[in-house]
């Protein structure tokens, strides 16, 4: 019997991990090793490090800037770090299983390429060549972070977005075609007219075929309507029937299409997920039963002792109380062992939580017991835990709004008094541990702490005569002080509480988003990053060719790529859709029309596949949250 491995298998199982390892004794204390928060840890520290070395290298956010030599060293030891770790990987795992697992290999041939790009890099700029020195790799650090082990929720979300990538693309090329369907016939419908002009900039209108159809394609998006469609509309109105039943195919027929095969195929691939996490805690499961199993009456079980002793291996700190109650849960014919169709329980008996009271007294009650048990302290604690006494800080709460809203200031302290005794009063009557058990507590002492600090600093720099504008951050802070509304209304929690739930997904979703921003920001710097200014103080951005250009017209000029935060607040606008046509239109008038397939790109991959797949996912919740609020759906 051992119970160190079957420990390990029961949190596998618990935790959902599918993780390989050869089963002595040594390769077992590795894989726990490899598994503990604190290498976890450190290797997101250093891949975290690595993805952050892009706002020091060139281009670099204003300020900030590290020469290579600098910042090389960094990425070394970066590369180190996540090297080790794959050593770690390899010292347990069965050869076989480690080399056919592509995710290292991904990670591995990442590392070779980002060192051949770095010798590269170093032997171009000694020799003279700096105008050829291109750091080419620095988009590929993004696998790194999907790649690695502890990345397995976002793997998990790609893989989902390639399984499915085959049914959409049947879909895009249809879609595709349709637009150049659309694109011909506006052609011949438009190219004899000379005297239509596009308003935005008083270029032709639909007189070259390329730019009618990217024109099409940013109207799927609405980004141009209706002004694409208005000098065709105010020559002759029936050419509005074109764009309304393009708008119809195009818009309302084909994104619907996609949106349902997105959804067909995330339930599908979501349920072949389920499906397969649950055969692995079953397996894993079965693999410790088989090391804890004993020979009772013939029949193959685990004994009441062997749980405990292999709970203090899985749940160290958890007392023998607990241990068995989960095991009252598990043998309920009172046998004194369960057999293997109980175990397989296991992993979802431990992931439920169970609140154990270890006879705490209130700290006040234990050190001044006259105090606390006073008839005066009675009567106080019965009306903090009385509806009314919630009531009245809600009412609070809406006239502070009133008074925060017509700027009356004066108020300030007596409100931030009231909501500081309303914690105060909690804290006294639940007691520190069982007050931080809501989340609405939690979130109420941080405001009104933080809209206390933020009030004392502003008096004090007022008194020193400092700029108001300097407490802006600050000062919102009052504002998010009314977001206790939000704790104080059945319908409301219950929908933050759905939200929570959903979150972990949302952060997954955010990772993949995270991985296209750095890839496209990094491309989108290596290509465009010297070639605009957001200067004030120089004209058209600092290019000639956007001289006349709506870009510039319209102030787009901080909008570029001359460092990655830049970049991400870019791409995020692009991401918005509304005038990325615009801000296109500026990279192709410094470069060429072949600028449109990187934005087209982003377009496709975030806005059309990721976000309708974030979508997809939010549809469950709704359903969700209408039934938990007595709707219908």
């Amino acid at each position: 019997m051992n119970l160190y491995l079957a420990a390990t298998y029961i949190r596998d199982a618990r935790y959902g991990r599918n993780g390989q390892f050869e089963t002595d004794d040594n390769s077992v204390r590795l894989y726990n090793l490899y598994n503990h928060w604190l290498p976890k840890g450190v290797a997101y520290f250093f891949i975290l490090l690595l993805l952050a070395l892009a706002i020091f290298e060139k281009p670099a956010v204003p300020g900030l800037k590290i020469e290579y030599y600098v910042t090389m060293p960094m990425e070394v030891i970066c590369l180190i770090v996540i090297g080790s770790r794959l050593f770690h990987l390899r010292r347990f795992s069965p050869g076989k299983t480690f080399y056919s697992d592509k995710k290292n290999l991904v990670v591995m041939a990442t590392m070779v390429v980002v060192v051949i790009d770095m010798i590269s890099y170093i032997a171009l700029v000694n020799s003279g060549q700096a105008m050829y020195a291109y750091r080419w790799s620095r988009p590929l650090r993004a696998l790194l972070l999907v790649n690695i082990t502890e990345g397995r929720q976002i793997r998990r979300a790609f893989r989902n977005i390639r399984r499915t990538l085959p049914d959409i693309l049947n879909v895009l090329v249809l879609f595709f075609l349709s637009i150049a369907l659309f694109a011909l016939m506006a052609l011949k419908i438009f190219e004899r007219r000379p005297e239509l002009r596009l308003y935005t900039d008083d270029s032709p209108y639909f007189k070259h075929y390329g730019d009618i159809y990217f024109q099409l394609y940013v109207l799927v998006t609405t980004a141009n309507s209706p002004d694409i469609m208005m000098p065709a509309f105010d020559s002759n109105k029936w050419f509005s029937l074109f764009f309304i039943v393009y708008l119809v195919v195009c818009l309302y027929l084909f994104m619907s299409i996609i949106l349902a095969v997105i959804y067909k195929n995330y339930r599908k691939h979501l349920k072949n997920e389920i499906k397969k996490s649950v055969f692995i805690k079953r397996f894993k499961l079965l693999r410790a039963f088989d090391e804890l199993k004993e020979q009772v009456e013939g029949k193959s079980v685990v004994t009441e002792k062997t749980w405990n002793a292999v709970m203090k291996e899985v749940l160290p700190n958890r007392t023998l109380v607990y241990y068995n109650l989960l095991w009252m849960v598990l043998d309920k014919d009172v046998n004194g062992y369960i057999d293997r169709k109980m175990f397989l329980q296991v992993a979802d008996l431990l992931n439920v939580e169970v609140s154990e009271v270890r006879n705490q007294k209130h700290l006040i009650e234990k050190y001044y017991p006259h105090i606390y048990n006073s008839s005066v302290s009675i009567a106080v604690r019965q009306v903090v835990m009385h509806k009314f006494f919630r009531y009245f800080f809600d009412l609070a709460i809406v006239v502070n709004a009133f008074f925060i809203g017509f700027n009356l200031d004066e108020a300030e302290w007596f409100f931030l008094s009231v909501f500081t005794c309303e914690i105060i009063l909690k804290l006294y009557t639940y007691g520190f541990r069982e007050f931080c058990r809501r989340f609405w507590n939690i979130f109420d002492f941080i405001v009104i702490s933080a809209a206390f600090i933020a009030t004392v600093i502003e008096a004090a720099l007022e008194e020193l005569q400092y700029s108001r504008e300097t407490l802006d951050v600050l000062l919102v802070l009052r504002i998010l002080r009314l977001l206790k509304l939000v704790g104080s209304i059945d319908r409301f929690k219950i929908i933050i509480g759905t939200l929570t739930n959903i979150a972990p997904s949302m952060f997954t979703y955010g990772g993949v988003l995270f991985v296209f921003y750095y890839v496209f920001a990094i491309i989108g710097m290596e290509v465009w990053g010297t070639m605009l200014s957001g200067d004030p103080n120089v004209s058209f951005c600092n290019n000639s060719n956007l001289n006349g250009s709506e870009f510039a017209r319209d102030h787009y000029c901080n909008n570029n790529f001359s460092d990655i935060l830049t970049a991400f607040v870019l791409l995020f606008e692009l991401m918005v859709v509304n005038q990325w046509h615009v801000l296109t239109s500026g990279f192709v008038a410094i470069t060429s029309a072949w600028a449109r397939l990187y934005f087209v790109a982003f377009h496709l991959l975030v806005v059309i596949v990721v976000l309708k797949g974030v979508h997809v996912g939010v549809l469950p919740v709704r359903r969700q949250v209408l039934q938990r609020c007595g709707g219908e759906d």
